[in-house]
Order: C-alpha cells, then sequence, then structure tokens
C-alpha cells in the first residue's frame, strides 16, 4: 500500500535526512520530485495523494481528516525525515505530524499557508460550475496552461481533484492540537495574499526552533525562484533541531 503513496526520483541510501513533500491543492508529487537536483543531501519524496499523477483512477478525498487517517494508518515515513508542505499541503503535513507525535518529523516547513488556527478556507469555492472555477483558479494563481483551459478532458482532469480539495479545505477546523516538538519554519512569497504575519503565527504550533523566510513572488514564489529557494532549504534542513 505504501508504494502508492510515495514517490522518489533520486534513491540515497546514505542520506542523513528524507524530506517527504506534500502537494498544494490539485497538484501532485511530480511538483517536487525535481529538488533533488537541489538538495544532493537530502533523499525527496513526493506524497501523491488519491485522485492526481500515478493515482488519477481513485477518488480524491474530500475530508482532510480522513485523508490524514489513510497516510499515517498506511505510510511508514523513515527517519530522521522532514515534512514539507505548500498551501493546502502545509496542513495536510502539520495534521499527519500532530498525529504522528513523538514519531514525526524533526523539521516541519510549512509554505504560503497561514498558521492552523488562523485558518480560513473558502466555503463556496468547491460548489462553483466549471467556469466560476476555472476563474477563480486564475484570479488566485495566475493563468491555466492553454492545453488546460481548452480541452474538456484536462480540465476534467485537474479540476476534479481541484475541486475536492478546495472542500478539503472549506472543512477544515483547528482542533486545537498542543504544540509539536519538532523545529517548524514558514515560508512564502512577498507577494501571496498570504500575510506575513499570519506566516509567523506558525510558531504558536511548536515548542522548539522557529523560523519565516519569505521570498520575492507570489503564491508559487518557490518556481519564480527556484534556486534561491532551494538553496535556503537545503541550508535550514542541514540545520540541528533539536
Amino acid at each position: 500500500m505504501m508504494d502508492q503513496w510515495l514517490l522518489c526520483r533520486h534513491r540515497r541510501p546514505g542520506a542523513a535526512l528524507r524530506l517527504y513533500c506534500f502537494p498544494h491543492s490539485g497538484g501532485s508529487a511530480g511538483e517536487f520530485l525535481r529538488w533533488a537536483d537541489d538538495l544532493p543531501d537530502v533523499e525527496v519524496w513526493g506524497v501523491q495523494l488519491p485522485g492526481r499523477g500515478t493515482r488519477l483512477d481513485e477518488e480524491p478525498p474530500t475530508r482532510l481528516d480522513a485523508l490524514v487517517e489513510a497516510v499515517v494508518a498506511e505510510v511508514a515515513f523513515e527517519g530522521p525525515f522532514a515534512f514539507f508542505g505548500h498551501s493546502l499541503g502545509s496542513l495536510v503535513a502539520y495534521e499527519v505530524a500532530a498525529a504522528l507525535g513523538d514519531r514525526g518529523p524533526v523539521h516541519l516547513l510549512v509554505s504560503a499557508h497561514e498558521a492552523p488556527h488562523l485558518h480560513r478556507g473558502d466555503p463556496t469555492a468547491h460548489r462553483l460550475d466549471e467556469a466560476g472555477l476555472l476563474a477563480a483558479v486564475e484570479q488566485r494563481y495566475g493563468p491555466l496552461p492553454a492545453e488546460v483551459r481548452d480541452d474538456p478532458e484536462w480540465r476534467e482532469v485537474v479540476l476534479g481533484p481541484l475541486r475536492a480539495d478546495l472542500e478539503m479545505v472549506a472543512g477544515y477546523r483547528f482542533p486545537g492540537h498542543e504544540p509539536l516538538s519538532c523545529a517548524i519554519t514558514a515560508l512564502g512569497g512577498l507577494d501571496d495574499t498570504v500575510a506575513a504575519a499570519d506566516l509567523s503565527a506558525w510558531d504558536r504550533h511548536t515548542t522548539g526552533p522557529f523560523a519565516r523566510r519569505v521570498f520575492a513572488g507570489g503564491h508559487f514564489y518557490f518556481r519564480e525562484q527556484h534556486h534561491d529557494v532551494l538553496r535556503s532549504l537545503a541550508a535550514d534542513l542541514a540545520r540541528p533541531v533539536r
């Protein structure tokens, strides 16, 4: 069962750390696999959620608690390891870390999402019709590729899991977990709608070290500033955290 959840492009048995990456709404594990080229001392894994990529034939989850329960039950995270989550992936990574407790990551890196106690999910986005959802996505994240906009089959592939993810976001309520003990680093883009103060608020969710990193760019700042972001990640992952 575990194989369907995890993808890795470069196995590094001698790596000091594994980095498990959780994708954004509508995203897939493939987004992160090329990061291995810039993180030579880390074994990078992408967490593949149902309903996308290699799991396209599966039903995408619509409840975050059910997704977290499945991940914890079916994935054996081998360590020492860290989590990186982008946008929705930040919430998933955080909730998985909380569920794992003492078996959790040594470092949680959260990206482009406010701290969980400040979560503000749009309660209506997942109910929009196709045209409305496309418009909302482009307003938030920028223009979609022409092949997605113009091809009904591609639109179904992209919008199906995205709609499910937005429903998952809308239904999330912070459960009131005790702070984690691992380090937390919160990352974001200077031009993103997530305020710097909302990134800084992640500090209340750990008793360990906390840092905030802000880069030039928008919601997908790590695509725009790829090498700067990966250089910063490499430095953060190399630091002692406990």
